[in-house]
């Protein structure tokens, strides 16, 4: 009994290979790999073994299954580093509770698997071109499910390939969109012309159809046009100095706090001093200019990251003082992440605050994406469950930062993920996105430049350069093609100075629209399967009334 159960859920020891290879191809397609070419090709593995497996739903979903939990294991085992060094935990425990994570995300796999092999017995291999929908469709719904959709397989653009730029027009789900039409493409090829009747050469033509305008949309794609540099030619510019201070994770006494706190002053007026009296390259005999663009008066501001300093700018005197004192001294803007009193309640915000020149408090921004079940519990279950970490209070508003003439969104960590907040800093008119950020507790692993290519696509996006300030990296400039500029190394101190102008006020079509392709995506997969059970009914009651 048991034996006959599972070989009618388990797929053959063939298909479930091609479901492993295509998982460690995509795997690979990932940082710390970067292999981004690979994620062209990592789908087809696994269409193959559908499509072999189609007759059996069950069998598609397990092949799916075992491809997502591989894929998502492969990718996200960083998430021990933090229980295994930090809450000593064994580390077998640690990555059997990874396992329990990933068997219940590779659902959304096991769900694509499962659909197409639906549409695979209705329509044959023509249907793989169907897989468009159905996987953008599905990782829109481990968003919304599960609050992020970390890794979606458009990220693997962000380390190169002509598809980046389509981010601006719909966001990662339509460059996502795009790298599962080449696999589809490619998937259709061995099925070319190996049927002779009427339908079969039907689906063959309209598979090539499809190969040669993906062909045709790769090379015009390749060389497209990207929207123009946002910033406007007449803008004043900000200095911006952005310290990675490198802060450890523990052992932090108030001896070695104290410490760190004056090194980072030091490292951000070190920099602060240099952009103001920048050294003079004089020939022999040249007299010291007194004017001069060497002595132009900047706007500045200095952004620390977030990092386990902890401040509590509200309830701590001592800090106030501190940084406001700092900020006279170097006529300087200061902004850095802080626990702040949810007025009213006993709870508290992740903020960013920004102290002026003149060391008094000038703008803050209450962290809206909180990280669940780390910094707070998911709203419909707040009440329920304890937060294993923090318990903050969830932001309401989008507020918008001054950085000298022009305007910034910050997003906190984990928000860089979030596309809707950073359309939304643009459409609230933000010429500038600030990333403050620190991934110290998950060791240098992967996770620096998968949560880097994240605030690549909010960058293209939003056609908005990106901050990115870090406590171990990386801390880089990111333009508004994506580019990676001025990276500074992992897990060392270092600072780095921006210019930042007022932008022309331009918006990106997916500022504009958000996650149109998504949607479209969402609602042509249900469509699909709508129509097709009603056609499978309406084919039953025609069979029944003939028999």
């Amino acid at each position: 009994m048991l034996a006959r159960l599972v070989s009618r859920i388990l797929p053959t020891w063939q298909n479930a290979l091609l479901a492993i290879l295509g998982a460690v191809m995509l795997i690979l397609a990932f940082p710390d790999f970067d292999y981004w070419l690979l994620a062209w090709f990592a789908l087809v593995p696994l269409m193959w073994a559908v499509e072999r497996e189609k007759d059996s739903t069950a069998k598609s979903f397990v092949t799916g299954w075992l491809f997502g939990t591989i894929f998502f294991f492969g990718t996200c085992w960083w998430l021990t580093f933090a229980p295994i060094n930090y809450a000593g935990f064994p580390w077998w425990l640690a990555y059997l509770l990874l396992l329990c994570v990933c068997l219940v995300v590779g659902l959304f796999p096991a769900m694509f698997a499962g659909i197409l092999s639906l549409f695979l017995r209705r329509k044959g291999p023509v249907a793989l071109v169907d897989a468009v929908w159905i996987w953008v469709a599905l990782e829109f719904l481990r968003y919304w499910l599960t609050g992020n959709n970390w890794n979606a397989i458009g990220y693997t653009t962000a380390g190169g390939g002509p598809f980046l730029s389509l981010a601006a027009e719909g966001g990662v789900y339509l460059v996502s969109g795009f790298t599962v039409i080449i696999n589809s493409t490619i998937a259709m090829i061995p099925y070319f012309g190996k049927q002779t009747n009427l339908r079969a050469r039907y689906q063959a033509y309209l598979v090539g159809w499809i190969f040669l305008m993906s062909l045709a949309l790769f090379f015009v794609l390749s060389f497209l046009k990207p929207y123009e540099l946002a910033t406007s030619k007449d803008a004043s510019v900000t200095k911006v100095v952005a310290v990675q201070p490198n802060v450890p994770m523990s052992g932090l006494d108030y001896s070695k706090y104290d410490q760190l706190r004056q090194r980072q002053v030091e490292l951000s007026e070190g920099r602060v001093n240099g952009v103001r009296n920048p050294p003079l390259r004089l020939k022999e005999g040249e007299p010291v200019p007194v004017h001069g663009p060497e002595f132009k008066p900047y706007q500045m501001l200095v952004v620390l990251p977030e990092s386990p300093m902890n401040f509590a700018y509200n309830d701590d005197r001592e800090f106030q003082e501190f940084i406001g004192d700092f900020a006279r001294r170097n006529n300087v803007s200061v902004l850095f992440n802080s626990a702040e009193p949810d007025v009213g309640t006993t709870k508290y915000f992740n903020s960013a605050v920004m102290v002026g020149p003149d060391g008094k408090e000038a703008a803050q921004y209450d962290k809206i994406y909180l990280l669940p079940f780390g910094e707070a519990v998911p709203r419909p279950l707040e009440g329920i469950l304890p937060g294993f970490v923090g318990n903050f209070a969830y932001g309401r508003e989008y507020d918008i930062l001054p950085v000298g003439d022009a305007k910034a969104g910050v997003m906190i960590c984990f928000e860089s993920h979030f596309g809707a907040l950073s359309r939304e800093y643009v459409r609230n008119g933000a010429d500038v996105l600030i990333e403050m950020t620190n991934d110290g507790y998950l060791g240098p692993t992967p996770v620096l430049r998968q949560h880097l290519a994240n605030a690549v696509f909010r960058a293209v996006e939003t056609n908005r350069p990106v901050l990115r300030v870090t406590n171990v990296g990386i801390t880089a400039y990111i333009n508004e093609r994506g580019q990676v500029l001025d990276e500074a190394p992992s897990y060392t101190e270092a600072t780095r100075v921006w210019s930042v102008a007022k932008s022309d006020g331009s918006q990106t079509f997916y500022v504009k629209y958000g996650d149109w392709f998504a949607w479209l995506c969402s609602v042509v997969t249900v469509g699909l399967l709508v129509f097709g059970i009603i056609s499978d009914r309406k084919r039953k009651l025609i069979t029944d009334e003939h028999s």
